[in-house]
Formats: structure tokens, sequence, C-alpha cells
């Protein structure tokens, strides 16, 4: 496979020498170098290049003043500081850098937003935009591929994801997506003090990708793994923070009935859900289609949203007599609802009298994999 443009290109590309930092979050693995490459692409004489994986460019980078910046940039007119979460007090660097060169582009990755927005919010207020990057959305591949390439490529993106190691290689596509699940996904969250137990957040993962699809309660999670609340929450969270999970809420405004508290958890990536529980069996013979499809299309919502630069909040709905929206947006005070079915003949679904009593509802739609394209391209 060629090298697939990403939809975030253009909007960055839009932003350079504007005097702000440009900063790309996203998992490890999921292009964000590539993607600066191809920003710089024609520039390279012009580009500093520091990767903080390296000790002695962490070392440098977090003990800098302006003049020995000056020294390092020289005339450089780009400085792509990759991995940057890795540096310590890694903010105010990126703010002398922003402050004291107006000529100069900052392009920073970071591959997880545990000490980034930590150490950079503050600092660098007003002085950047920020950006996520996911693995390859539906959009981007039809850009490339067309409609046929997309359809012929849904299950394969149903059961090992769309990473572009995984893409690229789809012959070898469960062991990169092994390497991957492990360690080196979290490896930013298993470097900070407070994670000691790795084969815990392992248990944990795996309990997470058992309940796609399901409300989640902590309280349960931690009997499963043999932990205790605050640290099932705790742990989430980080995860959440590097890009492997995202937690949907429970949606509640009026209705007496409604759940108040309710999450639910999903993958950003099917790939790294079933490489978790090891099982990348065909769809054919799956118990679980219908959470793989559920967690794939939210996931895939949440990337169109973001790169379409569409503010929507995003929850599920439930209420105590179990009458349920699997995914809701609210979009300028407006509902659009999704229940998703991985078999197109059953879509004689409604929605429920109490939601759409009580709240504006835009449009109420029934996803299959026959008109999914309408809402992810």
């Amino acid at each position: 496979m060629k090298l697939i443009k990403r939809t975030l290109q253009d909007t960055i590309e839009h932003h350079l020498f504007g005097g702000k930092a440009i900063l790309l979050i996203g998992a490890r693995q999921v292009g964000k170098s590539t993607l600066l490459e191809q920003v710089v692409k024609g520039r390279t004489e012009q580009v500093l290049r520091l990767n903080c994986d390296e000790p002695e460019v962490r070392e440098m980078l977090a003990n800098m003043n302006s003049q020995q910046l000056r020294l390092l940039i020289g005339t450089h007119k780009m400085v792509l500081i990759d991995e940057a979460q890795r540096v310590a007090n890694v903010g105010l660097t990126l703010k002398l850098i922003v402050d004291n060169f107006p000529d100069v582009q900052l392009l920073v990755t970071g591959s997880s937003s545990l000490q980034l927005r930590d150490t950079i919010n503050e600092p660098l207020t007003g002085r950047k935009w920020e950006y996520n990057l996911y693995p390859f959305s539906t959009s981007e591949l039809m850009n490339e591929q067309g409609l046929l390439g997309v359809k012929q490529l849904l299950e394969t993106r149903l059961i090992y994801g769309s990473y572009p190691d995984v893409l690229n290689h789809k012959d070898d596509a469960r062991a990169v997506l092994s390497n991957l699940s492990g360690s080196y996904l979290y490896q930013d969250l298993l470097s900070l003090e407070g994670i000691r137990k790795p084969a815990l957040l392992e248990k944990l993962l795996v309990a997470l990708a058992l309940q796609v699809g399901s409300e989640v309660s902590y309280n349960e999670l931690a009997q499963t793994i043999g932990s205790d609340p605050k640290t099932v929450e705790k742990y989430i969270d980080l995860l959440e923070k590097c890009f492997v999970v995202f937690r949907l809420s429970a949606f509640s405004r009026n209705v007496r009935t409604e759940l108040k508290k309710g999450r639910k958890v999903f993958f950003y990536d099917n790939g790294i859900r079933n490489a978790v529980l090891q099982n990348f069996t065909p769809l054919a013979l799956r118990s679980d289609v219908g959470a793989l499809w559920e967690n794939f299309f939210i996931s895939e919502r949440i990337k169109y949203n973001h790169d379409k630069g569409n503010y929507a909040k995003s929850y599920f709905w439930r209420t105590i007599q179990q009458q349920e929206i699997d995914y809701i947006e609210e979009c300028d005070g407006a509902f659009t609802a999704f229940e998703m079915k991985w078999n197109p003949k059953k879509t004689s679904v409604t929605v429920p009298s109490p939601f759409k009593n009580e709240y504006p509802l835009r449009q109420f739609v029934v996803v299959t994999p026959e008109n999914y394209l309408e809402w992810t391209v």
C-alpha cells in the first residue's frame, strides 16, 4: 500500500509559519512522524529533527536557555520534536522556542497526553494548534482506494484494525498487532511511578476488551482483576490518555428513570482490542461481531468528527427499564441517535419514546455495513 494522505495534512499546512507551535498527539505507531515528514517534504535542509526517545536529546532539551536554543536551531526554519512527552518540563522549552524564534515553525509530536498536556497547556496558552491523530479513518482510505477498496477492507479492519503498519503488512498483521498491543503501545504509561503492576494493567485490558459495548462497573472490574475501584478508574484514565481506549458516558438530563452515571469503554482500534484477547478469528465464526461493529463505528465517528472539526459530544443512553440507544451525538442543541446492527435485515428499530418525547432529535439512524459510509466519509 502506498503512502495514504492524512486528512490533517492540509489543516497543518494551512497553519504553518503563523507564529504558533503545532502539536500532534496520538498513540505510538499511528503515523505522526510520517505525517509531519509529509508536511516538511521539500524543505529538508531547513528542518532540525530532534527525537526525544534518544537520552542525549531528552537531557539537552530539558535544560536549555534561549541562547543555547539559538545555537541549536541555527539557520533552520523548522524544528520537529518527536515524542516530546519524554522531556522533563518540555512546555517551558517549547515556550522559549515560540517566543524567541517567531520565524521558526515548531512541530511537536507526543504519543500520550499524560505528561504532555499537563506540562504544555499553561506555558503554551494561545501559542499552539493541537490535533489528535488516529489510525486510518474510513474517509482517508476512501480517498486513496475508492469505494471498492474500502468495502473489501471492512472485515480486515473489524478484525485487524486500521493502524498504518497493519494495513501496509496485511500478511503479518497478527505479528504487528501482537508487538504493538504489548507494552510498546503504553510504554509511556508504564514509565510513570504510579504504575507498578503491568500485569494488573494487562488483566484490566482483557476485562475491558470482553466488555466492549456493555456498561462497565469499576467495582466489578476491580473484583475481576483483583484490585480496587480507584486503581481501576486511574488505570482506565491513563489508558485513555495513551489513546488505547476512550469512555462514553451515559447521557442524562430530564428523565427520572435515566441512568445517571453509567459508562462504556471502547478501543480506538479494533485490532488492538482483538490483539489483547489474541482472537483474530474470521467474522463468520465469531460470537462478538455485534460488539466489534459497535466499537468500529463509534471509533470511526470519533475520527470523523475530529477531522471535520465537528464539535459533537458523544454519549450512550439507557433507562432503568433497559430502554437504550447505542450511541448519540449532541451538536448545537440537537441529537443524532445511532443504533448499530451488523445484520442489515435487523433494522426495524425505533427510538425509545422517553428519549423522543424529551429531546430534540435531528435524526435516528440504524447503522449497518450497507449504509455506514454515509456517516464516516
